[in-house]
């Protein structure tokens, strides 16, 4: 039984048989779920489910190409699309990701971005002003 507020029980039935009530709440971690226990704590997870989540990578690789950029590893985002064997439009959107409001950056990377922004969401015609980038997440 999944209950997400309460306390933990243990019921005994007649016959003998145990039923155990945990408060637990479950967090989206990409496509998988992770548990949170009623201490706050997180279940360790599986090295499996350490990957990074689609948009997580992407704002990676934005951060990384922006880098290569301001370093002078690479002239322009043009350069970077060759070296990386990525379209340039691609590269543009994902260094997009780097002007992102600190409050959504973390979201990303805690996995708590409501499940109906994608990608493509952030990436494309990104506002610069962080408020009008909170609209497009409260939508």
């Amino acid at each position: 039984m999944i209950d997400k507020t309460g306390q933990a029980e243990v019921i005994t039935a007649s016959d003998g048989s145990l039923t155990v009530t945990v408060p637990i709440r479950i967090k989206r971690r990409g496509s998988r779920k992770a548990v949170t226990l009623p201490d706050g704590g997180a279940v360790q997870p599986r090295p499996w489910d350490d990957t990074p989540t689609p948009i997580q990578l992407a704002l990676a690789r934005g951060h990384r190409w922006l880098a290569m950029v301001e370093s002078g590893q690479a002239r322009t985002l043009t350069e970077v699309a060759e070296r990386e064997g990525m379209d340039r439009a691609y590269v543009s959107r994902m260094v997009n990701l780097t002007t992102l409001a600190p409050d959504i950056v973390a979201a990303i990377l805690d996995e708590t971005l409501p499940p109906e922004v994608t990608l493509f969401d952030l990436a494309s015609g990104t506002p610069l002003l962080w408020d009008e980038q909170r609209a497009i997440i409260d939508r």
